[in-house]
């Protein structure tokens, strides 16, 4: 059997506050909101770095009932410890995501991606440096998340 992707004894967060934003657990309660900001910003998403993954084209249209169902396997892996998605807010405004999964890159623990709405770009770079220094406290020897320049 595998080593788990984070130890047992390790408290995942459950909340982030961040220069202009707040991280949440992703959760059946944002799938409107979520929604919304990523069906108004998939070019932007698509050029960001990290976008689409290799081994999963999104984001690509679909309907508010198989995002639903995107909560909550998203909310369910995060139960089950398997991987950590998290919305990215603005006060209730849901203005991204960020992703935090196991990789198959031997030479990292976990791979990291997050996007921001085309109406928030401007926080991505911030979003980037704030969980990367947040993401110095989590049980990983290395991570990879795309830089932004």
């Amino acid at each position: 059997m595998s080593d788990p992707f984070v130890p047992d004894a390790f408290v995942v967060p459950t909340e982030f506050a961040g220069p202009g934003f707040r991280l949440e657990p992703l959760g059946p309660e944002h799938n409107q909101r979520d929604y919304e900001a990523w069906t108004s910003s998939i070019e932007h998403i698509r050029s960001t770095p990290g976008f689409p993954d290799p081994d999963d084209d999104w984001p690509y249209p679909m309907s508010l009932d198989d995002n639903m169902s995107d909560m909550l396997m998203h909310a369910r892996h995060f139960e089950e410890r398997r991987g950590f998605t998290y919305s990215i807010l603005d006060g209730d405004d849901v203005i991204g995501c960020v992703y935090i999964y196991p990789t198959r890159d031997p030479d990292h623990q976990a791979e990291v991606s997050s996007w921001v709405t085309a109406a928030r770009a401007n926080l991505d770079r911030v979003v980037w440096e704030a969980l990367s220094a947040w993401l110095e406290t989590w049980p990983f020897d290395s991570f990879a998340y795309d830089s932004r320049s």
